[in-house]
């Protein structure tokens, strides 16, 4: 089964956010893809806290979706390795270029939902009555 189209259009809504924070610009000759997370932690003191409310809101969204708890764990892992290491000056931003937590993050909202809708069709064909060896 595949995932319905609210899922979808919700979980591109999401890559188009994560997309805008990790990838949104390119640095010519060198190609490095950056996005406004990396232009946000130039901005010392604030810049790091308004890079959280996308992510924040990537997690609540992820919540609302059904994420797993272990998922959601992991999510805020990405998110505090972000805000932890992205406090350093210099190496925080260097960081930044190469984390992408927002896209690490929908990416895993997506193999869990992806995961889970395949994992519900498993169990409807074993216990569908129009299985075989029910049917016996």
């Amino acid at each position: 089964m595949a995932l319905h189209s609210t899922t979808e259009k919700d979980l591109d809504r999401l890559q188009g956010l994560a997309r805008s924070m990790d990838y949104a610009f390119r640095i010519p000759l060198l190609g490095i893809r950056l996005g406004w997370d990396s232009l946000l932690g130039l901005v010392p003191g604030i810049g790091d806290a308004l890079a959280l409310a996308p992510a924040g809101y990537i997690m609540k969204e992820s919540h609302r979706m059904g994420a797993s708890a272990a998922v959601l764990r992991r999510m805020g892992a990405n998110v505090g390795i972000d805000l932890a290491i992205g406090a350093i000056p210099l190496v925080g931003d260097l960081f930044d270029i190469g984390w992408k937590a927002n896209t690490r993050n929908v990416a895993l909202l997506r193999d869990h939902l992806n995961h889970r809708s395949s994992a519900e069709d498993v169990v409807e064909g074993k216990l569908s009555s129009h299985h075989p060896i029910l049917r016996g």
